[in-house]
Protein backbone atom coordinates (compact mmCIF):
# COMPACT_ATOMS: atom_id res chain seq x y z
CA UNK A 1 0.00 0.00 0.00
CA UNK A 2 2.67 2.82 0.60
CA UNK A 3 4.05 2.22 -3.08
CA UNK A 4 0.89 2.55 -3.96
CA UNK A 5 0.32 5.82 -2.31
CA UNK A 6 3.44 7.22 -3.13
CA UNK A 7 2.45 6.34 -7.23
CA UNK A 8 -0.69 8.35 -6.48
CA UNK A 9 1.16 11.37 -4.84
CA UNK A 10 3.95 11.67 -7.67
CA UNK A 11 1.37 11.54 -10.23
CA UNK A 12 -0.83 14.34 -9.00
CA UNK A 13 1.99 16.30 -8.75
CA UNK A 14 3.05 15.83 -11.84
CA UNK A 15 0.01 16.60 -13.63
CA UNK A 16 -0.17 20.16 -11.34
CA UNK A 17 3.03 20.81 -11.93
CA UNK A 18 0.93 21.35 -15.64
CA UNK A 19 -2.69 22.06 -15.03
CA UNK A 20 -2.55 24.61 -12.27
CA UNK A 21 -4.37 27.41 -12.42
CA UNK A 22 -2.91 31.28 -12.42
CA UNK A 23 -4.39 32.02 -9.34
CA UNK A 24 -3.53 35.69 -7.33
CA UNK A 25 -3.32 34.09 -3.88
CA UNK A 26 -0.33 31.58 -5.86
CA UNK A 27 1.66 34.48 -7.12
CA UNK A 28 3.87 34.01 -3.96
CA UNK A 29 3.45 31.91 -0.08
CA UNK A 30 3.30 34.68 1.52
CA UNK A 31 1.89 33.55 4.51
CA UNK A 32 -0.85 36.68 5.26
CA UNK A 33 -2.22 36.22 1.05
CA UNK A 34 -2.22 32.96 1.67
CA UNK A 35 -4.50 33.34 4.78
CA UNK A 36 -6.44 35.74 3.19
CA UNK A 37 -7.22 34.19 0.40
CA UNK A 38 -8.19 30.63 2.37
CA UNK A 39 -10.88 32.84 4.68
CA UNK A 40 -12.37 34.17 1.73
CA UNK A 41 -12.24 30.94 0.14
CA UNK A 42 -14.63 29.30 3.09
CA UNK A 43 -17.99 29.48 1.68
CA UNK A 44 -17.71 31.58 -1.75
CA UNK A 45 -16.89 29.89 -5.47
CA UNK A 46 -13.50 30.39 -5.89
CA UNK A 47 -14.17 32.16 -9.47
CA UNK A 48 -15.80 34.72 -6.92
CA UNK A 49 -12.87 35.79 -5.31
CA UNK A 50 -10.32 36.94 -7.33
CA UNK A 51 -11.52 40.31 -7.78
CA UNK A 52 -12.24 40.90 -3.90
CA UNK A 53 -8.66 39.48 -2.83
CA UNK A 54 -7.10 41.97 -4.80
CA UNK A 55 -9.11 44.71 -3.84
CA UNK A 56 -8.46 43.46 -0.42
CA UNK A 57 -4.66 42.91 -0.40
CA UNK A 58 -4.64 47.07 -2.09
CA UNK A 59 -6.95 48.50 0.85
CA UNK A 60 -4.58 45.77 3.74
CA UNK A 61 -1.83 44.80 2.52
CA UNK A 62 -0.65 43.38 5.52
CA UNK A 63 -1.28 42.54 9.00
CA UNK A 64 -0.64 45.51 10.27
CA UNK A 65 -2.51 47.86 7.99
CA UNK A 66 -5.63 45.54 8.79
CA UNK A 67 -5.13 45.20 12.45
CA UNK A 68 -5.46 49.18 12.53
CA UNK A 69 -8.00 49.05 10.03
CA UNK A 70 -11.85 50.52 10.64
CA UNK A 71 -14.58 47.93 11.34
CA UNK A 72 -16.97 49.78 9.20
CA UNK A 73 -14.30 50.44 6.15
CA UNK A 74 -13.50 46.34 6.51
CA UNK A 75 -17.36 45.21 6.24
CA UNK A 76 -17.91 47.53 3.18
CA UNK A 77 -14.91 45.96 1.70
CA UNK A 78 -16.23 42.71 2.42
CA UNK A 79 -19.91 43.05 1.02
CA UNK A 80 -20.77 40.56 -1.28
CA UNK A 81 -18.99 37.74 0.21
CA UNK A 82 -21.36 37.02 3.07
CA UNK A 83 -20.60 35.36 6.16
CA UNK A 84 -19.48 38.57 7.54
CA UNK A 85 -17.83 37.20 11.06
CA UNK A 86 -15.12 35.82 8.75
CA UNK A 87 -14.02 39.62 8.03
CA UNK A 88 -14.46 40.76 11.78
CA UNK A 89 -12.24 37.14 12.40
CA UNK A 90 -9.42 38.52 10.52
CA UNK A 91 -9.80 42.25 12.56
CA UNK A 92 -9.15 40.36 15.92
CA UNK A 93 -6.73 37.87 14.53
CA UNK A 94 -4.30 40.51 12.70
CA UNK A 95 -4.29 42.52 16.20
CA UNK A 96 -3.17 38.96 18.01
CA UNK A 97 -0.20 38.93 15.55
CA UNK A 98 0.66 42.47 16.13
CA UNK A 99 0.16 42.28 20.18
CA UNK A 100 1.38 38.88 20.63
CA UNK A 101 3.51 37.62 18.38
CA UNK A 102 5.05 41.33 17.07
CA UNK A 103 3.46 41.25 14.07
CA UNK A 104 5.28 37.71 12.52
CA UNK A 105 2.85 35.31 11.11
CA UNK A 106 2.84 32.21 13.42
CA UNK A 107 3.93 28.98 12.00
CA UNK A 108 3.09 26.23 14.44
CA UNK A 109 -0.28 24.60 14.68
CA UNK A 110 -0.89 25.84 18.33
CA UNK A 111 -0.49 29.72 17.39
CA UNK A 112 -2.59 29.33 14.33
CA UNK A 113 -5.27 27.29 16.16
CA UNK A 114 -5.82 30.13 19.05
CA UNK A 115 -6.38 33.14 16.70
CA UNK A 116 -9.93 33.97 15.92
CA UNK A 117 -11.74 32.13 13.08
CA UNK A 118 -8.99 29.83 11.69
CA UNK A 119 -9.76 26.01 11.97
CA UNK A 120 -8.39 22.92 11.56
CA UNK A 121 -8.49 23.35 7.52
CA UNK A 122 -7.33 26.83 7.55
CA UNK A 123 -4.10 26.06 10.03
CA UNK A 124 -3.15 23.41 7.64
CA UNK A 125 -3.05 25.19 4.68
CA UNK A 126 -1.19 28.21 5.69
CA UNK A 127 1.31 25.57 7.27
CA UNK A 128 1.78 23.82 4.04
CA UNK A 129 1.02 26.35 1.36
CA UNK A 130 2.80 29.19 3.06
CA UNK A 131 5.71 27.54 5.39
CA UNK A 132 5.47 23.87 3.24
CA UNK A 133 5.13 21.74 6.59
CA UNK A 134 3.55 18.35 6.20
CA UNK A 135 -0.07 19.51 7.63
CA UNK A 136 -3.13 18.11 5.56
CA UNK A 137 -6.04 19.99 3.96
CA UNK A 138 -9.33 18.44 3.77
CA UNK A 139 -11.98 20.69 1.92
CA UNK A 140 -14.85 19.75 -0.46
CA UNK A 141 -12.50 18.46 -3.31
CA UNK A 142 -10.33 16.70 -1.15
CA UNK A 143 -13.32 14.62 0.16
CA UNK A 144 -14.29 14.15 -2.92
CA UNK A 145 -11.67 12.63 -4.53
CA UNK A 146 -10.64 10.98 -1.92
CA UNK A 147 -14.14 9.15 -1.22
CA UNK A 148 -13.48 8.23 -4.77
CA UNK A 149 -10.46 6.59 -4.49
CA UNK A 150 -11.04 4.91 -1.22
CA UNK A 151 -14.53 3.91 -2.05
CA UNK A 152 -16.13 5.21 0.82
CA UNK A 153 -19.72 4.36 1.51
CA UNK A 154 -20.51 7.11 4.46
CA UNK A 155 -21.22 10.67 3.89
CA UNK A 156 -18.07 12.62 4.32
CA UNK A 157 -18.98 14.34 7.26
CA UNK A 158 -19.63 11.77 9.15
CA UNK A 159 -17.00 11.51 12.15
CA UNK A 160 -16.06 7.90 11.43
CA UNK A 161 -14.96 9.15 7.77
CA UNK A 162 -13.46 12.45 8.47
CA UNK A 163 -10.93 11.30 10.72
CA UNK A 164 -10.48 8.53 7.98
CA UNK A 165 -10.13 11.10 5.17
CA UNK A 166 -7.40 13.35 7.33
CA UNK A 167 -5.76 10.60 8.33
CA UNK A 168 -5.14 9.74 4.16
CA UNK A 169 -4.54 13.30 3.43
CA UNK A 170 -1.82 13.50 5.70
CA UNK A 171 -0.15 10.09 4.85
CA UNK A 172 -0.17 10.96 1.43
CA UNK A 173 1.76 13.64 1.43
CA UNK A 174 5.12 13.35 0.21
CA UNK A 175 8.34 14.18 1.99
CA UNK A 176 9.12 18.19 1.69
CA UNK A 177 5.98 18.18 -0.92
CA UNK A 178 3.10 19.47 1.34
CA UNK A 179 3.14 22.74 -0.86
CA UNK A 180 2.02 21.74 -3.58
CA UNK A 181 0.65 18.22 -2.92
CA UNK A 182 -2.39 19.89 -1.19
CA UNK A 183 -3.08 22.55 -3.69
CA UNK A 184 -3.33 19.37 -6.16
CA UNK A 185 -5.74 17.33 -4.32
CA UNK A 186 -7.90 20.52 -4.45
CA UNK A 187 -7.31 21.37 -7.83
CA UNK A 188 -7.90 18.32 -9.07
CA UNK A 189 -11.62 18.10 -7.60
CA UNK A 190 -12.53 21.51 -8.95
CA UNK A 191 -11.14 21.03 -12.32
CA UNK A 192 -11.13 16.96 -13.02
CA UNK A 193 -13.15 15.29 -9.96
CA UNK A 194 -16.22 17.31 -10.10
CA UNK A 195 -19.80 16.29 -8.87
CA UNK A 196 -22.10 15.70 -11.24
CA UNK A 197 -19.58 15.20 -14.29
CA UNK A 198 -16.82 13.76 -13.34
CA UNK A 199 -13.55 13.99 -16.34
CA UNK A 200 -11.99 10.20 -15.36
CA UNK A 201 -10.89 9.80 -18.69
CA UNK A 202 -8.37 13.15 -17.65
CA UNK A 203 -7.37 12.25 -13.74
CA UNK A 204 -4.02 11.18 -13.48
CA UNK A 205 -5.25 8.65 -10.49
CA UNK A 206 -7.62 7.09 -12.45
CA UNK A 207 -6.02 3.55 -11.58
CA UNK A 208 -5.77 4.34 -7.93
CA UNK A 209 -9.57 5.15 -7.86
CA UNK A 210 -11.37 2.02 -6.58
CA UNK A 211 -14.89 3.99 -7.31
CA UNK A 212 -13.86 4.42 -11.05
CA UNK A 213 -12.71 0.49 -10.51
CA UNK A 214 -16.17 -0.22 -9.44
CA UNK A 215 -17.95 2.12 -11.88
CA UNK A 216 -20.16 3.84 -9.25
CA UNK A 217 -18.08 7.20 -9.37
CA UNK A 218 -21.47 9.44 -9.23
CA UNK A 219 -22.43 7.15 -6.16
CA UNK A 220 -19.77 9.05 -3.92
CA UNK A 221 -19.16 10.80 -1.76
CA UNK A 222 -22.44 9.08 -0.49
CA UNK A 223 -24.52 12.03 -0.06
CA UNK A 224 -25.79 13.63 3.38
CA UNK A 225 -29.02 14.48 4.70
CA UNK A 226 -30.35 17.55 1.96
CA UNK A 227 -30.39 20.55 4.36
CA UNK A 228 -33.80 21.62 5.09
CA UNK A 229 -34.39 25.43 4.82
CA UNK A 230 -36.90 27.49 7.03
CA UNK A 231 -38.93 30.23 5.04
CA UNK A 232 -38.93 33.88 7.10
CA UNK A 233 -41.51 36.48 5.95
CA UNK A 234 -39.88 39.81 7.04
CA UNK A 235 -40.89 43.83 6.29
CA UNK A 236 -38.28 46.26 6.34
CA UNK A 237 -39.44 50.28 6.15
CA UNK A 238 -37.40 52.95 4.05
CA UNK A 239 -37.95 55.78 6.11
CA UNK A 240 -37.28 58.77 3.88
CA UNK A 241 -37.71 62.94 5.80
CA UNK A 242 -36.49 65.80 4.14
CA UNK A 243 -34.44 63.83 1.66
CA UNK A 244 -32.50 61.78 4.55
CA UNK A 245 -33.08 58.49 4.86
CA UNK A 246 -32.90 56.45 8.23
CA UNK A 247 -30.46 53.89 8.79
CA UNK A 248 -29.15 51.98 12.05
CA UNK A 249 -26.43 49.72 12.92
CA UNK A 250 -26.74 46.67 14.18
CA UNK A 251 -25.59 45.25 18.02
CA UNK A 252 -21.96 43.95 17.56
CA UNK A 253 -23.47 40.38 18.51
CA UNK A 254 -25.40 38.18 16.31
CA UNK A 255 -26.46 38.10 12.79
CA UNK A 256 -24.99 40.42 10.16
CA UNK A 257 -23.25 42.21 13.64
CA UNK A 258 -22.36 45.42 12.89
CA UNK A 259 -24.26 45.98 9.71
CA UNK A 260 -26.35 48.86 8.68
CA UNK A 261 -29.79 48.24 7.86
CA UNK A 262 -33.25 49.94 7.60
CA UNK A 263 -35.68 48.90 10.54
CA UNK A 264 -37.49 45.43 10.14
CA UNK A 265 -38.18 42.13 11.91
CA UNK A 266 -40.34 39.41 11.43
CA UNK A 267 -44.49 39.41 10.43
CA UNK A 268 -45.99 38.15 13.00
CA UNK A 269 -48.88 35.65 13.09
CA UNK A 270 -52.18 37.46 11.84
CA UNK A 271 -49.85 40.78 11.09
CA UNK A 272 -50.00 42.46 8.04
CA UNK A 273 -46.54 43.28 6.31
CA UNK A 274 -47.42 46.80 6.99
CA UNK A 275 -48.52 46.87 10.50
CA UNK A 276 -45.25 45.14 11.15
CA UNK A 277 -43.15 47.83 9.96
CA UNK A 278 -45.07 50.50 11.69
CA UNK A 279 -44.69 47.98 15.19
CA UNK A 280 -40.87 47.35 14.51
CA UNK A 281 -39.85 51.36 14.08
CA UNK A 282 -41.74 51.76 17.27
CA UNK A 283 -40.59 48.80 19.44
CA UNK A 284 -36.78 49.55 17.54
CA UNK A 285 -36.50 53.56 17.48
CA UNK A 286 -40.32 54.94 19.26
CA UNK A 287 -40.27 56.54 15.97
CA UNK A 288 -44.02 56.77 14.44
CA UNK A 289 -44.33 56.10 10.99
CA UNK A 290 -47.32 56.01 8.73
CA UNK A 291 -47.84 56.50 4.87
CA UNK A 292 -47.00 53.14 3.67
CA UNK A 293 -46.18 52.42 0.17
CA UNK A 294 -44.71 48.89 -1.10
CA UNK A 295 -41.78 48.75 -2.66
CA UNK A 296 -41.00 45.70 -3.28
CA UNK A 297 -41.24 41.86 -2.22
CA UNK A 298 -36.69 40.88 -1.67
CA UNK A 299 -35.73 37.33 -1.77
CA UNK A 300 -32.73 36.28 0.08
CA UNK A 301 -31.48 33.36 1.46
CA UNK A 302 -28.55 33.01 4.74
CA UNK A 303 -27.64 29.78 6.24
CA UNK A 304 -30.94 27.56 7.01
CA UNK A 305 -33.31 30.31 6.03
CA UNK A 306 -34.91 31.71 2.78
CA UNK A 307 -36.04 35.30 3.34
CA UNK A 308 -39.59 37.59 1.49
CA UNK A 309 -38.21 40.89 2.68
CA UNK A 310 -41.69 42.69 2.18
CA UNK A 311 -40.15 46.50 1.36
CA UNK A 312 -41.86 49.73 1.92
CA UNK A 313 -41.45 53.40 2.37
CA UNK A 314 -42.40 55.41 4.84
CA UNK A 315 -42.64 58.57 6.45
CA UNK A 316 -42.62 60.21 10.21
CA UNK A 317 -46.01 60.81 11.68
CA UNK A 318 -44.97 62.91 14.93
CA UNK A 319 -41.92 65.10 13.40
CA UNK A 320 -39.77 63.29 15.82
CA UNK A 321 -36.00 63.18 14.41
CA UNK A 322 -34.03 61.44 17.25
CA UNK A 323 -34.47 57.97 17.69
CA UNK A 324 -34.49 55.97 21.03
CA UNK A 325 -32.77 53.04 19.95
CA UNK A 326 -33.46 49.68 21.58
CA UNK A 327 -31.90 46.91 18.42
CA UNK A 328 -28.76 48.85 17.28
CA UNK A 329 -25.47 50.27 18.49
CA UNK A 330 -26.15 53.40 16.64
CA UNK A 331 -27.97 54.98 14.05
CA UNK A 332 -27.75 57.92 11.31
CA UNK A 333 -29.62 60.44 8.85
CA UNK A 334 -27.65 59.44 5.30
CA UNK A 335 -27.76 61.03 1.63
CA UNK A 336 -29.17 58.74 -0.80
CA UNK A 337 -25.19 58.68 -2.22
CA UNK A 338 -24.11 57.77 1.52
CA UNK A 339 -25.91 54.49 1.22
CA UNK A 340 -23.00 53.33 -1.34
CA UNK A 341 -20.41 53.45 1.53
CA UNK A 342 -22.09 51.59 3.74
CA UNK A 343 -22.28 47.48 4.33
CA UNK A 344 -25.58 46.02 4.70
CA UNK A 345 -27.31 42.57 4.33
CA UNK A 346 -27.79 41.23 1.19
CA UNK A 347 -31.32 41.74 1.26
CA UNK A 348 -30.97 46.22 1.89
CA UNK A 349 -28.31 46.05 -0.44
CA UNK A 350 -30.83 44.40 -3.18
CA UNK A 351 -33.71 46.87 -2.27
CA UNK A 352 -30.95 49.65 -2.66
CA UNK A 353 -30.47 47.95 -5.77
CA UNK A 354 -34.47 48.83 -6.82
CA UNK A 355 -34.48 52.09 -5.82
CA UNK A 356 -32.45 53.59 -8.40
CA UNK A 357 -35.20 52.81 -11.06
CA UNK A 358 -38.43 53.63 -8.89
CA UNK A 359 -39.39 57.07 -9.39
CA UNK A 360 -41.41 57.24 -6.16
CA UNK A 361 -37.52 56.87 -4.12
CA UNK A 362 -37.49 60.72 -5.75
CA UNK A 363 -40.45 62.13 -4.94
CA UNK A 364 -40.13 61.27 -1.65
CA UNK A 365 -37.06 62.74 -1.37
CA UNK A 366 -38.22 66.29 -2.66
CA UNK A 367 -41.20 66.29 0.37
CA UNK A 368 -40.42 68.71 2.90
Amino acid sequence: MPQVMSTLSQRLLDWFAIHKKPLPWRENNEPYRIWISEVMLQQTQRDRVGTYFRRFLERFPDVASLAASREDDLLKLWEGLGYYSRARNLRKAAAIIIDEHGGSFPDSPEALLALPGIGRYTAGAILSIAYNKPEPIVDANVERVFARVFDLDLPVKDKTTSAFLWTKARELIPKDRAREFNQAVMELGSLVCLSRKPRCSACPIQPHCEAYRLDIVLERPVPAKAKEYIPLEVATGLLVHQGLIFVQKRPTEGVWAGLWEFPGGSIEAGETPEQAVVREYQEETEFDVGDLEKIAVVRHGYTKYRVALHCYFCALTNGRREPVLHAAQESRWVRPEELANLAMPAGHRKLLDLLVRDLRFAERLRRP
